[in-house]
């Protein structure tokens, strides 16, 4: 993957939001946090180089992208955070106003024939059949109405935070899901199981906010 368009823009977005946290929530000196961001933004650039390019109509290149950003910035800490502080960290870091505006813009679209459509779309897609930073799942309704799971076979993430020696870290990604569905306020986000955690998959369910079963 070259370090062009979209993983350079969100190096620009949200590097200086990952810096400030690492004062903020992890405690660490204004010159520590300094001196981890720009050994982050090296390994950044390495690690997206290691990636291949995704097909077009390959949606979850922002993800992988995000997991490169979060990973980049651990391998840089002079301490390794336990996994409760990190997820603290990337979600302060992750929802910033620009990401908040997007969630909201996604949540106003949730459940409609667009956004249904995509899913669908996504789901036979089955991108990770050809490139294992990508995902894998089945797109199942639910039977009352009430919104929709994506269920998740196969997990990018969990692909390169294993191959970086981070695969105990992959909650901390995987519990912004519900961040972003409270941020979009369309949804309520549930969740059984994680292929992290070592479920059979990952049940990312999406429940209309106040349904009520008719």
């Amino acid at each position: 993957m070259r370090y062009a368009g979209m993983p350079a823009g969100m190096w620009i977005l949200f590097a200086g939001s990952f810096r400030k946290k690492l004062v903020s929530v992890l405690g660490c000196s204004r010159r520590e946090a300094q001196r981890t961001a720009a050994l982050a933004g090296r390994r950044y650039r390495q690690i997206i180089a290691s990636l291949p390019e995704f097909e077009k109509g390959d949606r979850f290149k922002m993800n992988i992208v995000n997991c490169a950003m979060l990973s980049s910035f651990i391998l840089a800490m002079e301490k390794r955070p336990d996994p409760d502080a990190l997820t603290e960290y990337y979600e302060k870091a992750m929802m910033i106003p620009p990401m908040k505006w997007f969630c909201r813009m996604g949540g106003r679209a949730k459940f409609g024939e667009k956004d249904i459509r995509g899913m669908k779309k996504s789901a036979a897609f089955h991108a990770a059949d050809r490139n294992p930073y990508s995902w894998n799942f089945e797109f199942l309704p639910y039977a009352d109405g009430s919104g929709y799971e994506a269920r998740f076979t196969r997990c990018g993430i969990c692909t390169l935070m294993k191959e970086l020696g981070l695969y105990d870290l992959v909650p901390a990604m995987c519990h912004l899901d519900y961040a972003m569905s409270r941020e979009g306020g369309a949804s309520d986000f549930v969740r059984e199981y994680t292929l992290a955690s070592g479920g059979p998959f990952c049940d990312c369910g999406y429940k209309k906010k106040g349904w009520k079963n008719s």
